[in-house]
Order: structure tokens, then sequence, then C-alpha cells
């Protein structure tokens, strides 16, 4: 039996995913790093963003988004009604029809790929991407397979291990740029090819995983093919057609945004690239922790009639985010250029300085988006849990059509060399009129926030994290001006100890200015 859980139990819950997650990102942070070094901001590493962003579109769509959203809580409704046999059927039948509809997407998408190839012959940009597209779409049932396993495994209230899950890709690709790329020939187009080839192993790695943590709760994930006409599939598919509408445009949206970058420069998709994955990092750690536990959590109170708690959890959530990532969002930005300095340049490395300046603009612009992307995770789940897809559907919709325009606008306007920031700065913008019609909406579904404490607790955050900064940005100019000649060790203690002094201030003066969402995160009751 599946029980509700409260908003400490929550944080507690989190904490775990984030736990797990944490060993995922440093993990990915060496990889990134690796990938820098190796590829740099060059045309390969640009055209395997790209190609990478197809199959993650049918991953974010079938495996994290609309479909896996719709599982979580049709698999608790199961299990709640029919106990872990009918969670179980319920799943096999689920996974059937994730590898039947994205094994035939999968295989039309390949032989696609050459006649675009051929097509795309005169424009180098573009048809680097067509070869290493062909290879990494099998990536793309695999991986669906294994969210929706972790959808499962998260309700069961296992979290730790499909928090780990992500980290088999990351190892794998670390292993290949360590222990093959420098050692073979053949130039940058070859290795970026061994990678892509990296990839579908990591996916292998990653679907077998989830389905032996299942075993070991006594869960079979066997494959059932004969998913339809099921009342409870077509129920979940039903939940999860408006969503996928909404989600396919914002991924089909991403997609365009790589190829508009790409347009800008064949550096830009790699600058943008590595830029996110340092957005992400924080984001993954607190954002999709909480979007992680809270859409189980949501989806049990709702199944034991516990929906009244819904609005306190989610009230709670929204403090803990604020006071964890406002001082992040404010660090990110004023310490981008040296964070991206430390972390991707190396001696001998493709990472030269007009990587590093494009990245570091880049960065800048997503930094601001932070708070503002973590509140999006934690706010979307309570429409999923309460069966309203409607919504997120519209509002989503209205803000796609938004951030594309803005992109369009931003990239024709602003000057060489900052035309990949606008992309950051559109998505960003897109993404707060998104929070703001969430928030906004909610009262129609009887969640009706307390903003107030939540604003209060933002204000405080901000004014600490803005002396932080000042102090930040003042120590780290200081330790870089006296340790500038040591290379590498220089950089990361000037990095270091800037990050020292704004854990110093921060906490001192939120202690002050927000004590009761600090107080909070340590609250066991």
């Amino acid at each position: 039996m599946i029980m509700s859980k409260g908003p400490t139990s929550v944080l507690r819950s989190a904490a775990k995913v984030a736990g797990g997650t944490a060993v995922s990102r440093v993990a990915g942070l060496v990889r990134d790093i690796l990938m820098a070094r190796t590829f740099g901001t060059s045309l390969e590493g640009s055209a395997f963003v790209v190609a990478f962003r197809i199959p993650n579109l049918f991953r974010k769509l079938f495996g994290e988004g609309a479909l896996s959203s719709a599982f979580i809580p049709a698999y608790a409704e199961a299990i709640v009604r029919g106990g872990r046999e009918e969670g179980e059927r319920l799943l096999a039948k689920t996974a059937g029809f994730v590898i039947a509809v994205l094994g035939i997407i999968a295989a039309l998408g390949i032989l696609a790929t050459f006649p675009l190839q051929a097509w795309l012959a005169s424009t180098e940009r573009f048809a680097t991407i067509m070869p290493l597209l062909r290879i990494m779409l099998p990536y793309a049932p695999l991986i669906c397979v294994a969210a929706i396993a972790m959808g499962a495994l998260n309700v069961m209230k296992s979290f730790w291990v499909p928090a780990l899950a992500p980290a088999l890709l990351n190892v794998v690709l670390i292993i290949v740029l360590v222990g093959v790329c420098p050692f073979i020939d053949g130039g940058l187009g070859f290795k970026i090819r061994v990678v892509a080839w990296a990839i579908l192993v990591a996916g292998v790695a990653q679907a077998l995983f989830q389905i032996v943590a299942l075993r070991r709760l006594g869960v079979c994930l066997i494959p059932d093919f004969k998913w339809r006409g099921d009342p409870v599939v077509r129920k979940v598919l039903q939940r999860a057609m408006p969503l996928a509408l909404a989600s396919g445009v914002l991924q089909v949206n991403v997609c365009i945004d790589s190829f508009l970058a790409m347009w800008a420069g064949e550096w830009a998709p790699a600058a943008l690239e590595y830029a996110d994955r340092l957005v992400y990092l924080p984001l993954s750690l607190v954002g999709t922790a909480f979007a992680t536990v809270l859409l189980p959590t949501f989806s049990n109170q709702v199944a034991t009639d516990g929906s009244d708690d819904i609005t306190t959890t989610l009230e709670r959530a929204l403090r803990n985010i604020v006071v964890m990532m406002t001082p992040a969002t404010i660090g990110l930005f004023v310490l981008a250029a040296p964070l991206v300095k430390m972390i991707y340049q190396s001696r001998g490395g493709e990472f030269d300085e007009m990587s590093i300046l494009y990245c570091a603009r880049a960065l800048a612009g997503y930094a601001p988006g932070l708070l503002i992307f973590c509140f999006h995770k934690a706010i979307t789940p309570t429409y999923y849990a309460l069966g309203d897809t409607v919504t997120p559907v519209r509002i989503s919709l209205v803000a796609v059509a938004l951030n594309l325009t803005m992109n369009i606008i931003f990239v024709l306007t602003w000057p060489a060399g900052w035309k990949h920031v606008g992309l950051a700065v559109a998505t960003v913008l897109s993404s707060l009129f998104s929070v703001i019609l969430l928030i906004a909406m909610l009262r129609k579904r009887g969640c009706s926030l307390r903003m107030r404490s939540i604003l209060i607790t933002a204000a405080g955050a901000l004014a600490a994290s803005g002396v932080m900064a000042v102090g930040a940005y003042f120590t780290h100019k200081a330790v870089a001006g006296i340790l500038t000649e040591i290379g590498k060790v220089g950089e990361i203690a000037a990095v270091g100890s800037a990050m020292v002094t704004a854990v110093a201030v921060y906490g001192v003066l939120a202690w002050v200015l927000c004590r009761n969402g600090v107080r909070e995160l340590f609250r066991r009751e």
C-alpha cells in the first residue's frame, strides 16, 4: 500500500533524489569537461548537440514528459485499487506501447536521414548532423522504457536507485572519452561518431538498471504488446494526449532553437549546451528532485483523498526552492566567466578563449532563469496529479509561441557573438510567463497559494544574495589577482574562495532576513 506524504517527508525524499542525482551530475560534469576538452565549440561538437536533441525529444515526450506524467498517477491508482499485480500489468502494457511506437519512429527516422543528408550535402553545418542522428535515434525507445520504470520505482518510494540511473550514461561516455578517443585517429568527425555509438550502449545499460531495480522490489517488467483495447492504458493515453500536444510543440521548439543556434554560428549550439549544463547542475539537484517527489506525492494524496494537503505541500516546496536557489541564481550570473574557464578550459584542449567568451555569455543569459525553472518543475506536477492536463497544455502552447517569436527576433536583431545569448534570454522570459500563469490558474483548481509568505521569503533571500554577490565578486577578483600566475590551481582557488565567501555571507544574512524559510529546511515535524 502506498502512503501519503506530508511536507517534511517530501523534503526528505527530495534530499534522497538530490543525493542520487548529485552523483549523476558530478559524473555529468566530468563528462562535459571531457567533451569540452575533446571537441570544444567545434562544428563536430555542435552537430552532436543538435543530433542528440532528437532522441531527447522523445525521451522528454514519452519518457519524462506527457506519457510518464500520465502514467505515474495511473500506476498509483492501480496499486491502491488492485494491488501490486494490477500495477505490474499496467507497467508491462505501457512499456509495450513505448517500445512499439518509438521503435517504429526510430526506424522511420533512420531511413529519413539518408535523403536528408544528400539534400543538405552543400551545407556542411547541417549535413554533419545526419550521420550522428542515424546512430543515436535507437536511444529513444531504450531510455523511454527506463523512464517508465523509473516512474514506477518513484511511486513505490524507491528514489535513490532511479536518481543514480542517469549516471550510467555519463560513466559510459567518460570511459570512451578517456579510454578511446585520445588513442584513435581520424579527426574530430570520427571521434564524435564513436561518442554517438557510446550513447546507444549507455541506453541499454540504463534500461537494464531500472528493470533490475524493479525486479528486486518484486515487480517483473516484461513488455506486453497487447495494449490495444485495455481501458487503463487507454485512460493513460487519453490523459497524455493533451499534454503530448503541448510537450511535443515545446520539444520541437527546442529542436528549432538548436537549428537557429547552428545558423547563428557553428560554435553556438555547443556554447549553449555547456552553459545549460552549468545551469542544469543546481536545477537537477533541487528543481528536478522536488518535481520527482512531488508528482507521486500529489498523486498519492489525491488517491487517498488527501487533496487538501496539496496546497500546503506546494507552498513549502516553493519556499524551500527560494531559499536554496536564489543565491545559486545570483552566483551563476556574477561568476559566469570564471566558472566557465575553471571548469571547461584545459591545457592542450579544444576549448579556447573564444569558447570561454561565448559560453560565459550564454551562462549569464541562462542564470536568471534558474529559480524560474525550478518553480516550473515544482508547480506543474500539481496539475498532473489533479488530472488537469488541459491547463498546462494551453499555457505551454502560449509560452512556446512567445519563446519562438522572441528567438527569431533576437537572432535576427542581436549582434554577432550575442545571438545565442538571445536564445537563452528568450527561454528565461517565456518560462517566467509560464510560471506566472501556472500560479494564477491554480486558483481555479482549488489550490490558492498564499503568495505573501513566498514573496516575503523571496525578498529576504534576494537581499541576502545581493550582498553575497558583492562579496563573492571582490573575493574572486582579489584572489585571482594574487594567484593568476599558477594556472588552473589559481583559478580553482579564486572561484573556491568566492564560493566560501558566498556561503558564509548568505548563510548569516539568510538567517536574519528569511529565518522562517531557513528553519523550514531543517524542521522535522
